[in-house]
């Protein structure tokens, strides 16, 4: 059977766990809702189970840009740890699924009573941090195709599956490039056999192949969620 936890709140204490989430309730996570607008505050904090969200920045008249996703491995309101309850950008539901959601001041009391649930959290923020700046570097210098392939493996991992919906028109905004250059990567994928493209419905076909056309961004992104949740 699948794993359906949250990979955070799995890694706490079994004690602390319990304890946190009688403080949380289940919450559907629905297709390009919007969790979070830029500037407003934050009245909660998601913790996914299953399906994935995307940290999207509008900047002025430009398309909207990706600059983050949360999965189960992760969680959307770290900035909750610091005490800062807007944010910069809108989280949109990606993937379809499912969450842990906790008021914004429940999860600080929670921070406050439970030290490791409070470790746990800002290491997890750290990782974010992280993560954001290789992916600022990735859109300045690597090419389309590789940046598609590192995009489509990041969506494979956390939807968990080898099948999930997605436009061409989507892809183009999280990676702030025009759709003619979307639709000329996914055409060259999709000739090699990678993947199968029809209508909003994309299937990986050879994951070992679209790791190989990923830049090397991919790899350095799981290493450093690695290296730094385990960081004592």
């Amino acid at each position: 059977m699948k794993n359906t936890e949250n990979l955070l709140i799995a890694a706490l204490p079994k004690g602390i766990a319990k304890r946190f989430l009688a403080l949380c309730e289940p919450f559907e996570l629905v297709l390009s809702a919007e969790l979070s607008v830029r500037g407003a505050e934050l009245s909660h904090a998601y913790f996914p189970r299953s399906g994935f969200i995307s940290l999207v920045i509008d900047i002025d008249s430009h398309p909207p840009l990706e600059v983050g996703m949360a999965g189960r491995e992760s969680m959307l309101g770290s900035e909750l740890v610091l005490g800062i309850a807007k944010t910069p950008w809108r989280a949109v539901v990606q993937g379809a699924g499912h969450c842990w959601r906790i008021e914004s001041d429940a999860l600080r009391q929670a921070m406050a009573d439970m030290p490791p649930l409070q470790r746990m959290l800002e290491r997890s923020l750290m990782v974010r941090l992280h993560q954001q700046a290789l992916a600022s570097a990735c859109e300045r210098f690597h090419p389309i195709g590789p940046r598609l392939a590192r995009w489509l493996l990041m969506s494979q991992d956390r939807a968990e599956a080898d099948h999930f919906h997605v436009t061409q028109e989507f892809i183009s905004l999280m990676l702030g490039v025009r759709r003619v250059g979307v639709t000329q990567a996914a055409s060259d994928f999709q000739k090699d056999g990678i993947i199968q493209y029809t209508r909003g419905e994309l299937q990986v076909l050879d994951r070992a192949r679209l790791e190989r056309e990923a830049c090397s961004c991919y790899e350095a992104d799981k290493l450093l969620h690695v290296e730094l949740m385990s960081m004592k």
